[in-house]
């Protein structure tokens, strides 16, 4: 028997959400292995439009989950998804959270914390290079990518929304200006 949309979104998402240490981008590669290329809910290129609208939107990062479950089911996905992606790992945080003042000082807490800081580091890097492959297919997103890098760096003050304005405008124009010759 073949599952549900819906319930095939809750299986996904729960895992991500009880693993996401670093935040929703940690489990952006996994989340892209399953939607594209396992499950086949979308192309590379619908994922990467909608982890950039995420990543845009003001939130988490993980709203990545509302969009997939729109994408997948319209409303009841995004519903279902985006409660999948943030309950359980929030009910694992107040958890969590309640045994950490009740250990509060004891050495083995203390180990446990830098034992944990290189794993969400290492799923950062790992959603990083899930995306970088797809970003890389154009060389007018590499260079757009390359100059919000460099802007960013150089200027921090930089409002990060108008980079991204500059960047979608940049990028538009030069797909235009290709579309039009």
């Amino acid at each position: 028997m073949r599952e549900s949309p819906l319930t095939a979104l809750l299986f996904m998402f729960v895992p991500f959400s009880l693993t996401a240490f670093g935040g929703g981008l940690s489990v952006i590669s996994g989340i892209q292995e399953q939607t594209v290329n396992q499950l086949g809910w979308m192309t590379a290129q619908e994922f990467l439009n909608y982890f950039a609208i995420s990543r845009a939107a003001p939130g988490p990062g993980s709203l990545l989950s509302s969009l997939v479950g729109w994408h997948v089911a319209g409303l009841s996905g995004a519903l279902v998804a985006t409660l999948a992606m943030f309950v359980p790992s929030s009910l694992l945080c107040l958890a969590i959270a309640v045994l950490w003042r009740r250990y509060k000082g004891r050495r083995w807490l203390s180990i446990l914390e830098m034992a944990v800081a290189p794993i969400g580091v290492g799923l950062l890097i790992a959603g990083l290079l899930s995306l970088a492959p797809l970003a890389l297919s154009s060389s007018s997103l590499v260079c757009v990518g390359l100059a919000s890098f460099l802007l960013t760096a150089l200027k921090p003050s930089f409002h990060p929304a108008l980079i991204l304005c500059a960047g979608a405008a940049a990028n538009a124009s030069v797909h235009f200006f290709i579309q039009f010759q």
